[in-house]
């Protein structure tokens, strides 16, 4: 019997660190564990990293040498911003005349709010010669006078002309201290943005090169010879010498981990993914398989960090349940923290007036933060002789939180309660309880209500579903998504009390993931070496254009991708001259266990499902050895027959939609020709401007996204590239959609 190796997710949390292994062949889930995260050990979060992969190796029987990936994420830089412990940066801008007017402005960057009443520790020095080595280190004295720890230089222009920012730092390097360049950190154009995303990398820069470094050694020490590899904040992993440059980029890296786990493993092509806590819900998007990321806001500003778009709802398992109550009898406030849910209580039923009660919000105060039990986790016998009563969790709440006063305490009533009143909790589920305990325990909240427990628990998740339905509304028609084939996908903890209702709400399919309680740390286990580069480029050529997709591919690979498995997404913004490149690859080319491949049936019916007709309608246009592409024809009054499309991998998983496409197969050999007719063929001109088409090649085991450019030449070019090295009889499969 062969043993596969393991890829090993760690997930540092605020609380806890969980580590996952999973198969490197199949996939699969073998182990978790889960540590307290171990904030205040001297080795800092090392320590528990290191404990978390100690204890999985021995659940799951392995030696540190059937380590093939190892990954963590950690919220460390985010809490570090969060809670203001920052290094103080020495900030050195170069200038004569208008430039050094523009550099100067920049101390201002010293009044960024980190936490109420903390600013970001920052020294200000000016050069006006960066190659006068006496001025540079005259500079470095003068700001780490100052107190800083760690030293930035930034200059106009330096992203054409990166010289004079060099020079500094060159002759600031026998301060000793961790530095870095403004040009190092992006190469967009914006001074001041672009100088305050740098800043704001550096001040977080020395604390991370410590973990680094504690991290490395454990790992190192514990026999581990796989590399390390750290989560980004745009869904990727980026080498440890490359979190040591940027670790920014660790920034907001949370939630990416979880939509990172729900896009590997759920395998989603287009949907909503929802990964729900004990107080709240993370909202992103996957399009076209791939995650939505933007620029990040960081200290109330916009920046140069492409993070995950993620969108928060204080609705979770453990959010409290907000009722209008009849005024009739009041208890007294309670002043213990034994019961600090404490304040204003009014006890529940009918008032002398008569009248009925009412739920009127979920959350956003948790069962968490108010010091109290679920109610639907007791038992039955705790619950006896329960009553309601409204209270204040915390002193500045409102006092129309609902909770049970019964014979085992005071117990808080959640959307987890009603969830499972409901069933909608599935077997196995990290949120299950007993069915009947949770009817109990909303039973005197019906009786207010003066309806049975499951229109009292329906109540309860409309109340917070909605919340999130109004967010998740707004990110579908942000992103266009497709209504035929988009799908809600549930992880966390808390999924099966918000996922399943939602879906209920809005129509669309929904599932909780599989293993959503440690989706996160699986998405850390899962996840592929990214990296993106970004270029401003007014009129960009062929040749500028390929050079930086080239850049990108080179990258990854540089950080351990396997170079035949690269992708790279290009996109030309014509508005904005932005040449995007984003390269994706794996640390080791996995060849995955296909025992369990969908036939030529399964993949059929999974088409036709997401095309919206019957099989015996869906037709099988061209197929690699990797992908099938199935169509059909839709009718349509007084206009021409639309043709969807649908690209089905091995597995039975839908990776590509288009709503309208032609579809053309041939060969590596023959393509050059056949595609340059069918750009040429569906171009479409107009007071826009020239829009080829949006071109995708399926070749070999990939999917090359091609959408992004819009002129046909540089396309050309780019699906030219994607073919390189390939044998000439190898097939492709062209997927092309006119633009209008």
């Amino acid at each position: 019997m062969t043993t596969h190796r393991i890829r090993v997710g760690i997930d540092v949390g605020g609380t806890f660190t969980d580590a996952v292994a999973v198969d490197a062949t199949t996939l699969s889930l073998l182990g978790q564990v889960k540590v307290p995260t171990s904030h205040h050990h001297e080795d800092g979060v090392a320590h528990g990293i290191v404990e978390a992969l100690d204890r999985l190796l021995q659940q799951v029987g392995r030696d540190p040498a059937d380590v093939a990936f190892l990954a963590h994420g950690t919220t460390q830089a985010t809490n570090a911003l969060l809670e203001g412990d920052v290094a103080t940066v020495g900030l050195i801008g170069i200038g004569t005349g208008p430039g050094a007017v523009l550099t100067r402005r920049l101390a201002a960057l010293g009044r960024l709010e980190l936490a109420p009443g903390k600013r970001l520790p920052l020294a200000y020095a000016h050069v006006a010669d960066p190659d006068d080595t006496s001025a540079v280190r005259a500079a470095v004295e003068q700001v780490t006078a100052a107190g800083a720890e760690v030293l930035v230089a930034t200059e106009p222009f330096a992203v054409d002309r990166p010289e004079g920012e060099q020079s500094v730092l060159e002759a600031a390097r026998s301060a000793g201290l961790p530095m870095t360049a403004a040009h190092e950190i992006t190469s967009l154009y914006g001074l001041h943005k672009r100088t305050r995303t740098a800043v704001v990398n550096a001040a977080i820069l020395p604390r991370m090169l410590a973990t680094a470094d504690l991290v490395d050694a454990s790992i190192t020490k514990a026999g581990i010879t796989a590399p390390l590899m750290v989560m980004r904040c745009d869904g990727g992993v980026m080498a440890l010498d490359e979190m040591r440059r940027r670790p920014l980029l660790t920034v907001l890296s949370g939630p990416a981990a979880g939509v990172a786990g729900a896009l590997m493993q759920e395998r989603i092509s287009e949907g909503v993914f929802l990964e729900t806590g004990g107080t709240s819900t993370d909202i992103s998007v996957v399009r076209r398989g791939k995650v939505a990321v933007r620029h990040a806001t960081m200290l109330g500003k916009s920046s140069y960090l492409n993070a995950l778009d993620v969108r928060t709802v204080g609705v979770g398992g453990g959010s409290m349940v907000r009722v209008d109550l009849p005024r009739g009898d009041h208890g007294r406030a309670d002043e213990s923290r034994a019961d600090q849910s404490s304040g204003d209580q009014t006890r529940g039923g009918q008032s002398r007036g008569g009248g009925r009660a009412r739920v009127t919000a979920v959350g956003p105060r948790s069962a968490h933060i108010a010091g109290l039990p679920y109610a639907c986790f007791a038992d039955p016998a705790e619950l006896r002789d329960a009553t309601l009563a409204t209270v204040r969790p915390m002193p500045d709440d409102p006092a129309d939180y609902a909770v049970l006063d019964a014979a085992g305490g005071r117990y808080a009533l959640t959307m987890t309660c009603a969830a499972n009143a409901l069933g909608r909790v599935p077997e196995g589920d990290f949120a299950r309880c007993d069915q009947e305990v949770a009817k109990a325990a909303i039973a005197p909240l019906a009786a207010a209500l003066g309806v049975d427990v499951p229109t009292a628990a329906a109540r309860i998740l409309d109340a917070g579903a909605e919340q999130v339905k109004s967010v998740v509304d707004r990110i579908v028609r942000d992103y266009r998504l497709d209504a035929d084939t988009a799908v809600l996908v549930g992880g966390g903890g808390g999924a099966a009390t918000v996922t399943p209702h939602l879906a209920v709400l809005t129509g669309m399919e929904g599932r909780i993931a599989r293993h959503n309680e440690v989706i996160s740390p699986i998405g850390v286990a899962l996840a592929l070496v990214r990296e993106q580069i970004e270029r401003i480029i007014p009129g960009a050529t062929q040749e500028q254009i390929l050079a930086v997709r080239a850049e990108a591919e080179q990258a990854v690979v540089a950080q351990g991708a396997a170079a035949d498995g690269v992708e790279v997404e290009v996109t030309v913004d014509p508005q904005t001259s932005t040449v995007r490149a984003i390269a994706t690859g794996a640390t080791e080319l996995r060849t995955q266990d296909r025992s369990h491949s969908a036939d030529d049936t399964e993949r059929l019916a999974a088409a036709a499902a997401s095309l919206k007709t019957a099989p015996d309608r869906v037709r099988v246009l061209a197929g690699t050895p990797a992908h099938t592409v199935y169509g059909t024809e839709v009718r349509r009054r007084l206009r021409a027959p639309r043709h969807p499309v649908r690209v089905v991998d091995a597995d039975g998983v839908v990776r590509l939609h288009a709503s309208d496409a032609q579809v053309a197969a041939t060969t590596v050999g023959a393509a050059p020709e056949l595609l340059s007719n069918l750009v040429r063929e569906a171009t479409s001109y107009g007071d826009g401007g020239v829009r080829a088409p949006a071109l995708r090649l399926l070749l070999g085991s990939r999917i090359a996204d091609l959408s992004g450019v819009l002129e046909p030449q540089p396309l050309l070019a780019l699906a030219r590239s994607e073919m390189r090295d390939r044998a000439a009889d190898e097939p492709v499969v062209a997927v092309v959609e006119v633009r209008s």
